[in-house]
């Protein structure tokens, strides 16, 4: 779920461990390349320097231990030759790349010749406009219902509901509440919240599941999950799931970071 160049400098930091770690094994690695030469079923390892391949030595058995440190040379010579390449590739791709730069265009201009524009991509205001002013029904509520309204003005079905939906307000993240989904295998369910990602411009889905010590919910919840994921929603992925107990209530410092990290 992360932007691309989030993605790049992630893949970046990966081969730089790597280039590392291969760097200080070639420290102690011997002088000298392998050479294997097949004969019949057997494998024979001989010992040569570049530019005297013609005086090769062979490796008896027994000091395999040196033809693996020689086979070991050769790979992280290539692996080291690799990383270099990807590293140098990646730095200069993101040194003045921005996943925002062709919507950057556009907000760039005059507010007057904005006006004139018809920007190749909906700018993220636009999208969000767009996706918001969608017509939907949610869930009816019945009578003896709490009646508990977020600070965006809405009527949500728990306290839990509402400190996830003003966490939302609070960030500026879109987000739809009981908006229908349907699902193949299961049908027509209610996901608390669907919220727009701005990291995927894709719909988001967050279930939380505030009755889990009661054995029929629990069930019902594993079943909906299972349905999520039967249908390519996966959790970390276009799902988050919370949950909570009578005991074990919803910690609101988890919600900020849930938000921040996905969404």
């Amino acid at each position: 779920m992360e932007s691309l160049k989030e993605r790049l400098l992630q893949e970046q930091y990966r081969l730089e461990q790597i280039l590392k770690k291969t760097q200080e094994q070639l420290k102690n690695a011997p002088e000298g390349l392998l050479y294997l030469s097949k004969v019949k079923k057997w494998t024979q390892y001989y010992h040569y320097f570049p530019g005297k391949i013609k005086q090769k030595r062979y490796i008896p058995k027994y000091n395999i231990n040196f033809v693996r440190k020689l086979a070991q040379k050769s790979y992280d010579e290539k692996i080291i030759k690799l990383a270099e390449k990807r590293l140098f590739q990646i730095k200069k791709i993101t040194k003045d790349y921005d996943d925002r730069e062709i919507e950057n265009i556009f907000l760039r201009q005059s507010s007057e010749k904005q006006e004139l524009i018809r920007p190749i991509e909906p700018t993220w205001n636009q999208q969000v406009q767009i996706w918001l002013s969608e017509k939907y029904t949610g869930k009816q509520f019945r009578e003896g219902e709490p009646v508990i309204f977020t600070d965006r003005g809405e009527r949500v079905r728990s306290k839990s509901e509402k400190i996830i939906a003003d966490c939302f307000f609070r960030k500026s993240i879109p987000y739809k509440y009981e908006c229908p989904l349907y699902l193949k295998g299961l049908g027509i369910i209610y996901p608390d919240f669907t919220i727009l990602s701005r990291k995927t411009r894709q719909e988001i889905y967050w279930e939380h599941h505030g009755r889990m010590d009661d054995p029929a919910y629990a069930q019902m919840t594993v079943k909906k999950i299972q349905a999520y994921e039967e249908n390519e929603i996966f959790p970390g992925e276009r799902l988050i799931l919370t949950f909570e107990t009578r005991n074990m209530v919803l910690n609101s410092k988890s919600i900020e970071q849930l938000a921040d990290r996905y969404l």
